[in-house]
């Protein structure tokens, strides 16, 4: 069994239980990762409590200098990191390979250089200085449907402002994060300023959100969990960044090329097996269009092969668990029951083994459905129509509890630009506008509080001070 990192080394969990890694392409055992305990997260407080005052006395600069160490690293493991992402949450090779490694070594490399151009010795105003420092130890809690990526995320910007950092990393998917405290230590990481505790939830996490030592939480994963962890949170009055679900839509107005609009839409519903809490699974058409929009949908979906991520040809690999395969299923089921016409995919298992789910489309969904409010989690597109312009556009988009991203499609880019900022959601592609790691991440309403990536993510791990002069 594999051992935590505290304190700049690799040891035994206090608990002394394991969790099971299973392959989701095969369902098979492929590693055990401990199953920490509340003993493991006060070890690995202290250690980053005692790192804090060197490290947050670090020239800037200098921090920088071991994110880019470890950016390094990464680019040239790409290829083994890759296929752990691969073999451990079902991610195909390539989509692991260009989004959930090289994109995430390139947010490393972004917060190394964001060290030496950010002010921190922000301003003078009046007779004050306005001072930006660390806002201390965070606690990191990061989901497994980009495990990497959401680690690199918080943990990067965190280490650039000074923090210190615990991890819990996701028991599902969690082997990704192992590889990345080996790279940290060899790139000579201090000890203590970086310490990963694997385990449950409910043990792990929420020792992690309740710890009086532990200055700051930055958790993504599910908005009932997120509302978890900031109630624990709350009673120590820590700093509290959530990012949490989506349930975001691609609006098409009339004007806009429907071919592009809908193969986009279909693409970014189904990217990761529609794994991605900011995935565009509401797909808003006007009524004329609405028919020729589903069978495009359709005709679309027949192309995402599903199979073994490591073969070339498959563009939709398993989803991650047992677990969240039934879950889909419930909604497929339950998007019928409410009326929806289930026009691709379905409940079958296209496969003999591994936690599959064929790529599904509903047309005839209704807003207020089920399966038009709430988060899926898997490849599952729902086709809602309207009739009366724009408002009633804007309207639906922005009807569910959700407000983390989405897509405006119109053939005249000020009128996209026009609907999307009507939105209620943290970030919107115009006419298919490529995701940017450098620009703010994060939503509106139940997606979650504060902003990830760029230097919008790095002021999250920054408290202000001013000297009256």
């Amino acid at each position: 069994m594999r051992h935590l990192y505290l304190n700049g080394a690799w040891q035994a969990s206090a608990s002394g239980e394991s969790i099971d890694v299973v392959n989701p392409a095969t369902e098979e055992l492929i590693d055990r990762v401990p199953a920490g305990s509340p003993a493991d997260v006060e070890a690995a407080v202290a250690a980053a409590r005692a790192a804090l005052p060197m490290w947050s006395a670090t020239a800037p600069a200098e921090r920088g200098k071991f994110l880019a160490a470890a950016a390094d690293l990464l680019h040239e493991r790409a290829d083994q990191i890759a296929r752990i992402i691969s073999t451990d949450m079902g991610a195909p090779y390539g989509l692991a390979m260009k989004v959930q490694t090289l994109m995430p070594a390139g947010v490393l490399a972004s917060y190394a250089s964001l060290t030496e151009t950010y002010d921190f010795d922000t301003k003078r105003i009046g007779n004050s200085w306005v001072l930006r420092e660390p806002v201390g130890v965070v606690g990191a809690i990061t989901p497994w449907n980009y495990p990497l990526h959401q680690i690199v995320c918080k943990v990067a910007p965190a280490l650039a402002a000074g923090c210190t950092v615990v991890l819990k990393p996701s028991e599902v998917a969690p082997l990704v994060a192992f590889a990345l405290a080996g790279i940290f230590d060899e790139a000579g990481l201090p000890p203590g300023v970086f310490n990963m505790v694997s385990g449950h939830g409910p043990v792990i996490g929420e020792a992690i959100a309740a710890h009086p030592d532990v200055d700051m939480v930055s958790f993504t994963g599910s908005t009932r969990a997120g509302r978890r962890v900031a109630a624990i949170a709350a009673e120590t009055v820590k700093r509290v960044a959530l990012e949490l679900g989506g349930k975001s839509a691609s609006v098409i107005l009339p004007s806009a090329d429907l071919q592009t609009a809908v193969k986009a839409t279909v693409a970014n519903a189904f990217i990761n097996s529609g794994q991605t809490c900011s995935a565009w699974t509401r797909m808003i058409v006007h009524r004329d269009q609405y028919d020729e929009a589903v069978a495009l949908a359709v005709q679309a979906a027949a192309k995402y092969t599903v199979g073994d991520p490591f073969d070339e040809g498959t563009r939709l690999g398993p989803l991650v668990s047992a677990v969240q395969r039934d879950r889909v299923v419930r909604y497929i089921n339950r998007g019928q029951e409410e009326g929806a016409r289930l026009v691709a995919g379905g409940t079958d298992r296209p496969l003999d083994r591994g936690f599959y789910v064929e790529p599904t489309v509903f047309a005839g969904v209704e807003p207020g459905m089920v399966i038009e409010q709430e988060e899926i989690f898997g490849p599952v597109l729902a086709v809602i129509p309207y009739t009366r312009g724009e408002d009633e556009a804007v309207s639906i988009a922005n009807g569910t509890p959700y407000g983390l991203a989405g897509a405006v499609w119109a053939d005249n880019e000020s009128n996209a630009v026009s609907v999307a900022r009507r939105l209620r959601t943290g970030q919107v592609a115009i006419n298919g506008g490529r995701f940017n790691p450098l620009a703010p991440f994060g939503g509106y309403k139940q997606s979650g509080i504060g902003r990830e990536l760029g230097e919008f993510g790095l002021e999250e791990y920054l408290e202000t001070k001013s000297l009256q002069m």
